[in-house]
């Protein structure tokens, strides 16, 4: 029952990581951590990400323009994009980690013990990696609500809101620290009786009498 119970939390733990890290590397890339609806003109909704804006218009084109200098950038969006990167690559490393200490991976059933700290090792690094991810986008998710609610700005301006990867980011970093969770909890070891050893290290008491030396008492008495 308990090795059913870890591979069960195992499997849920790793598949609750790569998806968590496969929905990080997308909200890394997307252009759409804010939205603005222009009031003068409805016709065109401008998105913002990490690394570009961009403008879609109705008739269905997108046109996109990256960022300019790095270190013109506000210091929430380079620090995000340093964090994000660095949640990406966690997420990487804790796949390697994680997947050899998984039960029924071949090569390393024999060492017991290194599955175990593999595991761990794994569902530290998709932790990290989820708190990688939930800074950034809380962090610019808090400097939105700031400029939106900023009573110095006239109301005719038009302010930025929260966009799709802003969401997917959090259900990603949630997804990353859980999976980390139930990966380093599942690596508990438990106790088991040990095999029984080989005859060859068995005390004579239990190896039982010896063969060739089993004289019954008619016949010892036969001899005499």
């Amino acid at each position: 029952m308990a090795g059913s119970w870890r591979a069960k939390a195992q499997a849920a733990g790793m598949l609750l990581a790569l998806l968590g890290w496969v929905s990080s590397c997308v909200t890394t890339f997307v252009p759409l951590w804010k939205n603005l609806n222009l009031d003068l003109n409805e016709l065109e909704v401008w998105t913002m990400g990490l690394w570009q804006v961009c403008i879609a218009r109705e008739e269905g084109a997108v046109e996109c323009r990256a960022h300019g200098s790095f270190l013109a950038l506000p210091p929430a969006l380079r620090v995000s994009r340093l964090l994000m990167c660095l949640s990406n690559g966690l997420g990487l490393l804790g796949c390697v980690l994680a997947a050899p200490g998984l039960e029924g991976w071949r090569p390393c059933e024999d060492r017991p013990t290194l599955k175990r700290r593999l595991l761990r090792a794994g569902g530290a690094v998709f932790g990290t990696a989820g708190m990688a991810t939930l800074a950034p986008v809380s962090w610019v998710a808090y400097n939105t609500v700031l400029d939106f609610w900023d009573d110095t700005v006239p109301d005719i301006v038009p302010r930025w809101e929260f966009g799709e990867a802003t969401f997917l980011g959090w259900f990603a970093g949630a997804f990353l620290t859980a999976g980390g969770l139930l990966l380093a909890c599942s690596a508990r070891s438990t106790s088991t009786a040990p095999p029984p050893a080989p005859a060859c290290h068995r005390s004579p008491a239990e190896r039982g009498p010896a063969r060739g030396h089993d004289l019954h008492p008619k016949n010892a008495d036969l001899v005499i």
